[in-house]
């Protein structure tokens, strides 16, 4: 247990005295934000391009990963809409922003720098490849089932599916992450030596990643009030910590994933709710306090749940 304790309370300390330089006014807020945009700008995708360039991938199938990981987000967000849905009788697109708040991981500013931590470049590999594809799907999936909730609801005009996967393939042309994911296979592919002046100036970048995500996440929190909705919140963090790893961890042993990336998957998927629900919930005016609130509730009983699933892995 000594062995979890050290892997996981930094990734938590540093998240802490983010929230702390806010709170005691070193910083403001918005100091996040610039922040945060160097680490998925910048330090992020030089991290997930010196590990894929020089990765050994021993003939493993990403689809497997894929399909290890979604379908844990799959029953997951189903359980969180339906709940709220059914259960605590909230309109539509409520709804929606509980499900994906209870299936949308931090997994660049908490599960990448967890993973490194506690399983080591393999696990890097795996979070590199989840990374790939995660974004885009959430979002796409976000959208589309709150656009269907808001026409169901309030009437009006509604996108096509069509045209919100070009929007999503424009956005992800220039996203960071991609780009060094599609940069980093080809340079594994030619595999050619990188020079040492140029090697050392990625390490010292990559070696930024972790610390940097977690104290502006920490910054950011303080954005994100626990108000409203904290019985609708409490379930949906449950769902986020336990239920989603809880499936993943399933799934993965369904399908025989090798034991690296089955842990690599299982941590960052039991890490806190991930800001991107908030966007969604401000891009559509509804459901703010209850992604708010799981981001900090889930953040604030996160180290518990964290620890337990590092010592169940371990």
């Amino acid at each position: 247990m000594y062995a979890v304790a050290v892997n996981v309370a930094p990734i938590f300390l540093l998240i802490l005295i983010g929230w702390l330089t806010v709170k005691a006014r070193l910083f403001k807020a918005d100091a996040s934000d610039v922040l945060s945009d160097f680490v998925f700008k910048i330090a992020v995708p030089t991290l997930i391009f010196r590990t894929l360039a020089e990765a050994d991938f021993h003939g493993a199938s990403p689809f497997k990963l894929w399909i290890t990981y979604f379908t844990g987000v799959a029953i997951t967000w189903a359980a969180g809409q339906m709940v709220t849905t059914y259960f605590f009788k909230q309109d539509l697109r409520v709804s929606v922003i509980a499900g994906i708040s209870s299936a949308f991981a931090n997994n660049i500013f908490i599960g990448l720098p967890l993973v490194s931590r506690s399983v080591g470049n393999d696990g890097i590999v795996a979070i590199s490849i989840l990374l790939a594809i995660h974004l885009p799907i959430m979002m796409i999936a976000g959208t589309i089932l709150m656009e269907n909730a808001t026409h169901k609801v309030v009437g009006g005009e509604r996108r096509g599916t069509l045209t919100v996967l070009r929007q999503v393939g424009r956005n992800l042309a220039t996203n960071p992450l991609v780009i060094a994911l599609i940069l980093g296979l080809c340079f594994n592919m030619i595999g050619a030596p990188m020079p040492v002046v140029f090697t050392t100036v990625i390490d010292q970048v990559a070696a930024m990643a972790g610390p940097a995500a977690l104290i502006s996440l920490g910054m950011a929190l303080t954005k994100y009030p626990v108000r409203g909705n904290l019985h609708i919140a409490a379930t949906v963090t449950a769902f986020k910590l336990l239920l989603l790893p809880a499936c993943v961890w399933a799934t993965a042993h369904l399908l025989g994933l090798n034991p690296a990336w089955t842990s690599a998957l299982v941590l960052t998927s039991c890490v806190p709710t991930g800001i991107n629900s908030w966007l969604l919930a401000n891009r559509f005016g509804i459901g703010h306090s209850i992604a708010a609130s799981t981001i900090s509730i889930s953040t604030l009983f996160g180290v518990l749940t964290v620890s337990l699933w590092a010592w169940l892995l371990s």
